[in-house]
């Protein structure tokens, strides 16, 4: 497992370095099928905000797809942002601005930003407490213009059932390390978040390893269908 420098856990696998720049196994894994996803659901154009993006490789990813996009990633851990920083130089990318230190389980961290196209959560709310999910729609409920999107990826139960057996054990181990974490419930506690935040669920996507990425789209009256 990967700790910042006072010791709370800020990932659940180790990480390697070179320099500045952090490696994430899981990252190397995941970044083909999540860009992919990313450039069907998400718009071409704009800005979109990341949070919690950890090593920074999957902005890295993301923007060299799209480079009509300017990112604004950023994570509250310092080695975190510095790796990002790294990625970012060493790929030679303009489309990526310095990394913010937002923490969306703080209140109104979303006043720090201009409204945008999108927002951008990968493998985040279930290695945090709920409020960051709390956190994370109430900044796309403020920040996304209408019709911009919310992408969220990670593994979810539906309906109070996990959707595989290393899930429920990822879920287990998870509330091992601290109660406050876990594998949270789509239609139970995600979508009425969304909800209440003029978001509408318009795409799953089903992903490796039993995770789903999740889009929203903010919406002003009419509610919009859900693809698959």
């Amino acid at each position: 497992m990967s700790k910042d420098k006072s010791g709370k856990e800020i990932a659940l696998e180790a990480r390697a370095a070179k320099e500045a720049r952090l490696y994430s196994p899981s990252a190397a894994r995941n970044r083909d099928p999540i860009r992919e996803v990313f450039l069907r659901h998400m718009p071409m154009a704009g800005m979109i905000v990341e949070v919690g993006s950890g090593t920074g490789e999957h902005v890295a990813h993301l923007a060299t797809a799209a480079p009509l996009l300017s990112f604004f990633p950023g994570d509250p851990d310092e080695a975190s942002r510095a790796s990002i920083l790294a990625w970012t130089a060493f790929h030679g990318l303009t489309n990526i601005a310095p990394p913010h230190a937002a923490d969306v389980a703080s209140l109104n961290w979303q006043s720090a930003f201009a409204p945008c196209e999108g927002l951008l959560s990968i493998n985040m709310i279930h290695i945090a407490p709920f409020s960051a999910a709390r956190g994370v729609f109430a900044g796309a409920s403020a920040l996304l213009k209408p019709e911009g999107r919310l992408f969220l990826y990670g593994p979810f139960k539906r309906s109070g059932v996990h959707t595989s057996a290393s899930n429920e054990a990822f879920d287990a181990s998870l509330k091992s390390r601290n109660p406050e974490w876990g594998v949270r419930d789509l239609d139970l506690e995600i979508s009425p978040l969304a909800e209440a935040g003029n978001l509408a669920l318009v795409a799953i996507e089903e992903m490796p390893a039993n995770n789903l990425s999740l889009i929203f789209e903010k919406f002003q009256s009419a509610r919009l269908g859900i693809t698959q």
